[in-house]
């Protein structure tokens, strides 16, 4: 895409106008106020695929007079979810370590049984077979969308005479042609959408190529899986910048593959990122992101190979790892993370019909809603942006002019966030303006002032905050054999769990037992392993299809009675509990029960403790 020059701010005359000019009309900029904060909004993988013109004309365009945005994205989704292009491209890894069947040294028959016509020659190949079809052509601008399933080899990945077709070819074309119908679907300009699509084919031939060099060698290295899976973020990233522009708005795309100095290979022993590596990421990514001027810089999520490997380091969720770091270097007004749901409710919305949204959340709370099962910010990619006091807002790209929900980074005032939460609300019109930290706490500061003439109103207000359900848990329980309990029974248990890899979400000890709660995501060969190995220690029993559900709330620490509520509450819905858990911050509390019994379960305590009272009917109990 052309890319026109355009003016930086840093070139305005040292005296500020008293009203910042407008943007050229061709091409949409971010503003030229030199007063304007950063804004940082990352958009998910579905986000990308389905509403990539929304996310243009619906909220980009509308936050860039008053902001400097920055735009994050994921690999785009498919048009299944096999088809995604970080399922794709994790199968195309796949398949470049399949052994290829061997030709036969003597005769081949085909499948019929018949001699094949080909006549082998001395070592085993097919002499005189036809050639494979030549490079497809690229395609022209007049070439109609139909031919987006062409293969486009290049010489190094075009089989030779007696060489099979490798299977990964299939799954790149499927890439290929996904990002060809998308750009044939959302792009209108044809001319964008000619180099976008040159684009596309210059990324799937050298994926081809990275896959043809692996299967040679027979090996995919976590930091070539790295690499392979970066490039759904460069394809999404291209693909959003094309869809910005053809909406008229000055996007300029940002690969940050090389943005890691390579010095920092050799600081780190054991593979192990302090957070310093992440600090200097940080600044990294934010002195290449103000490069690009008043252009809206499109920033892909995966930031290159690092000290043993992205993947192992962060996982899949890194995207929203440099998202969080890009804020923390620009010094972001605020990260906007942007979904297909309004924000963190009380309850799964799908679940528990009377599930009320949740307009501020503090980050505790949302570290804990993560871990048990809703789907808010990964706690780690949380902690880097609070830790510099940028607030988090959950948005909804269907629904943009929604407030979502605020993780609020100041935990003094807590307890008076959520009326300044309602108060905003009740004022918002349109698009919510991103509020400062500064404002925010003033706000909480004049809320604690009207609450301290009123106290009892105010500890009227208190509730815990959300209940939530994590299902596909299996509970192991382990008693000591021995008569005389060895002091090495809980470090045998925990050893074996540190050898197997196991992540325990739950647990519950005595002298002689120990419950733990783990994810149903173990392979049966290697669950019955651990099994083996956990008898060693004691008589070990086995129950599956258990849910956690976890009772999450900073306020419960002063709430009288909410354990002995909840689990009464469970009692009379007639809902066995098989263990009991509560973490030593006391905002959380937590137990397992069958599965079958989850969505019962959830609607209950959602009722029970954390519905509203009606003004006069407050019972005592919840004090």
């Amino acid at each position: 895409m052309s890319t026109s020059s355009s003016p930086s701010s840093s070139s305005s005359s040292s005296e500020r106008s008293p009203s910042p000019p407008k943007t050229p009309p061709n091409l949409h900029q971010n503003s030229i106020d030199p007063e304007s904060k950063w804004l940082v909004q990352k958009f998910g993988g579905t986000s990308v695929g389905k509403f990539p013109v929304q996310i243009a004309s619906e909220v980009v365009a509308k936050y860039v007079d008053s902001n400097k945005v920055a735009v994050v994205c994921s690999a785009r989704s498919g048009t299944s979810k096999a088809l995604g292009t970080t399922n794709l491209l994790l199968r195309a890894a796949s398949e470049a370590l399949v052994r290829r069947p061997k030709p036969p040294t003597s005769v081949l028959n085909s499948p019929d049984g018949t001699m094949s016509p080909y006549p082998l020659g001395l070592f085993g190949q097919i002499k005189d077979m036809p050639h494979s079809p030549p490079e497809t052509p690229r395609r022209s601008r007049s070439s109609s969308a139909e031919d987006a399933n062409a293969l486009s080899l290049t010489p190094l990945t075009v089989p030779q005479r007696g060489q099979i077709m490798p299977t990964f070819n299939t799954t790149v074309d499927l890439i290929r042609q996904e990002h060809f119908k998308a750009a044939a679907d959302f792009i209108s300009d044809p001319d964008i959408r000619q180099e976008l699509e040159e684009e596309v084919d210059k990324d799937c031939d050298w994926l081809r190529s990275f896959l043809f060099a692996s299967q040679v060698i027979n090996e995919v290295s976590p930091r070539s899986k790295d690499s392979i899976i970066g490039l759904g973020e460069r394809l999404a990233c291209k693909f959003m910048t094309a869809v910005l522009r053809d909406q008229g708005i000055d996007a300029e795309y940002v690969s940050l593959e090389d943005v890691v100095p390579e010095e920092d290979d050799a600081v780190f022993e054991n593979d192990t990122l302090d957070q310093s590596f992440y600090d200097k990421v940080a600044q990294a990514v934010g002195e290449r992101v103000k490069q690009c001027g008043r252009r809206v810089p499109v920033v892909t999520g995966f930031f290159g190979p690092i000290p043993g490997s992205l993947l192992t380091q962060v996982g899949r969720g890194y995207t929203d790892l440099l998202s969080a770091l890009l804020s923390v270097g620009l010094e972001a007004s605020e990260l906007q993370i942007w979904k297909e749901v309004d924000g963190i409710f009380t309850a799964d919305p799908r679940k528990v019909p009377t599930a009320r949204l949740l307009p501020i959340i503090s980050p505790d709370e949302a570290a804990e809603l993560t871990y048990y099962g809703s789907e808010v910010v990964h706690p780690f990619t949380m902690e880097q942006a609070i830790r510099c006091k940028i607030p988090i807002r959950i948005k909804n790209v269907e629904n943009p002019t929604g407030g979502g929900t605020l993780i609020f980074p100041d935990s003094e005032h807590d307890s008076d966030l959520l009326e300044v939460s309602q108060e905003l609300d009740a004022n918002k019109s349109g698009i919510p303006e991103p509020i400062s930290h500064s404002q925010l706490h003033e706000m909480a500061q004049q809320a604690a002032h009207r609450h301290a003439h009123n106290s009892a109103l105010y500890h009227h207000k208190k509730f815990p905050t959300a209940v939530t359900i994590k299902e596909r848990i299996v509970v192991i329980n382990v008693n000591s054999n021995r008569k005389s309990v060895s002091h090495g029974f809980l470090a045998g248990i925990f050893g074996t769990l540190d050898r197997f890899g196991v992540v325990v979400d739950l647990i519950s000890t005595s002298e002689v037992h120990v419950s733990m709660a783990i994810e149903d995501a173990l392979a049966q060969k290697l669950l019955d392993r651990l099994i083996m190995e956990l008898k060693k220690s004691g008589s070990v029993s086995v129950h599956r299809h258990m849910a956690i559900l976890s009772l999450v709330g900073r306020e419960m620490r002063h709430l009288v009675g909410i354990a002995g509520r909840m689990f009464t509450t469970l009692g009379n819905g007639n809902v066995n509990i098989e263990m009991i858990s509560q973490g030593a911050s006391e905002i959380n509390i937590s137990c397992v029960i069958e599965g079958k019994d989850a969505v019962k379960a959830l609607n209950l305590i959602h009722q029970s403790c954390l519905q509203l009272p009606t003004p006069g009917k407050m019972g005592p109990w919840l004090f």
